[in-house]
């Protein structure tokens, strides 16, 4: 069987644990990211070469590196890297073309990446395989409670195992979800399972436009039509089913979700903070003592440099303050204090309007991209290891406790030609300090 893994959504809801640069599927729930823990459960189902991954451009270093802390590699002709998502129909459809132009017709097991699923998930799912000969089998998940946050579906005729799909049902209200519930319908958990004849076929009679882009080749990724699985193809197609699923599940796509899933006190709190009063409140913060006093249902989620406080039954609109920040162009929505680049990270330690300071980390052996800034010049303070800095073509070591200075419009580069990890205190000067102000000229990663 192989797998497919989609990994390229930007978790708005969760803000501001996840942001833009670094989506919810990578952030580290205990010892492992969401990410993480879904390759270990599709190493239950594959081998390791036989698992491919949709992501984003922008996080094909972060699977990699991630994959790689597991003790695991992937072929870089297994990352998919999407310049823009299109939803999950495109990104599932370039997975299936790429394994049949490997493997030839296969048994297709499609996993979001940010999922919460119990180990009893993987005997049902097994169980579906010759469900999946003839049909697109989507998971089901028994509902726990009447949930406004999930897609809906109703089972029709009885197969054995599974039922057809009689109809699917968008996010509900609450009184539509209750009816929903009472009347045997499951929650859309967006696993699926089919042979890839089945989804191909399928695929080209109700979507034949996207299925000719994929014909020659990788397409213009760019131009092809955003449409999820459920509205492009489920929605139309006779040969789906539907196996339902009575396992702990959750999308985590709220902050109610989390809440759900988390242990609380006796009087429904759950986090690190004190309770006077209070009752069904969700704290998450580190490094800050947190106390709540004569207030219910609340959500109050510390990421060290945003706060957000709402009402969990309001949870789902965090979507919608992330669209404010994004259309007003504030860094808030797009990037945590911790950058992680595939040379290493940065973390912002003060911002200011003329300056910035940050704290640089660069890997062993590794190598920014040769650029320059029209717009702010750096002073660079090296306080842990070796550099190996280059400017207007002329290299020379700066070494702990020296310090050099790049003027702005002058093309410069940072090397850890070290043994140890290179730390580097960075300060910007200028009247403009996005991210966005640089020049590419080279980059070992292929970001010019």
């Amino acid at each position: 069987m192989k797998v497919i893994i989609l990994a390229g959504g930007v978790g708005t809801r969760l803000w501001p644990l996840s942001r833009e640069s670094y989506p919810k599927q990578f952030l580290y729930m205990n010892s492992h990211s969401l990410f993480q823990k879904t390759w270990l459960r599709s190493l239950k189902f594959s081998n390791p070469e036989d698992i491919y991954v949709v992501t984003g451009e922008n996080y094909r270093f972060i699977v990699e590196n991630q994959i790689e802390e597991l003790g695991y590699n992937i072929p870089e002709e297994h990352v998919l890297k999407e310049t823009v998502g299109k939803n999950t129909l495109p990104a599932i459809l370039w997975g299936v073309k790429t394994i049949c132009a490997e493997s030839g017709d296969s048994d297709i097991l499609v996993f979001p990446s940010d999922h919460i699923l119990d180990d009893g998930a993987v005997d049902v799912i097994n169980s579906a395989v010759p469900l999946s000969k003839e049909n697109i089998v989507v998971f089901g998940i028994n509902p726990s409670e009447a949930n406004t946050g999930y897609g809906y579906i109703k089972p029709g005729k009885e197969l054995s195992p599974g039922y057809l799909v009689d109809e699917f049902k968008e996010k509900p209200d609450l009184p539509l979800a209750k009816k929903y519930v009472e009347d045997g319908y499951l929650w859309n958990s967006g696993i699926f399972l089919f042979s890839s004849e089945v989804f191909l076929k399928e695929t080209g009679k109700y979507q034949p436009e996207l299925y000719e882009a994929f014909s020659n080749g990788d397409p213009d990724y760019n131009s092809l039509k955003s449409v999820s699985i459920d509205y492009g193809l489920l929605e139309f197609s006779e040969r789906v089913a539907v196996m339902p699923l009575d396992v702990l599940w959750s999308d985590l796509g709220s902050f109610r979700s989390i809440y759900n899933i988390k242990e609380h006190d006796k009087n429904g709190n759950c986090g690190p903070a004190d309770f006077i009063e209070s009752k069904r409140n969700f704290v998450h913060a580190k490094d800050k003592k947190v106390a709540l006093i004569g207030v219910d249902n609340l959500a109050v989620i510390d990421s060290g440099d945003a706060l957000l406080v709402c009402n969990l039954d309001n949870s789902e609109s965090v979507k919608d303050l992330v669209k404010m920040y994004l259309d007003r162009d504030d860094d808030v929505a797009r990037y945590h204090l911790t950058v992680n680049r595939p040379w290493g990270s940065y973390t912002v330690l003060e911002t200011q309007p003329f300056f910035k300071i940050k704290r640089v980390s660069v890997k062993k052996g590794h190598v920014l991209s040769l650029q320059l800034h029209h717009h702010r010049s750096e002073h660079w303070v090296v306080v842990s290891g070796s550099a190996e800095v280059t400017l207007n073509g002329e290299t020379k070591i700066v070494t702990r406790g020296q310090s050099t200075f790049v003027p702005a419009g002058v093309s410069h580069r940072l090397f850890n030609n070290g043994k140890i990890p290179l730390e580097v205190i960075e300060v910007q000067i200028g009247e403009y300090l996005g991210e966005d102000d640089i020049v590419r000229f080279e980059d070992v990663y292929g970001r010019v």
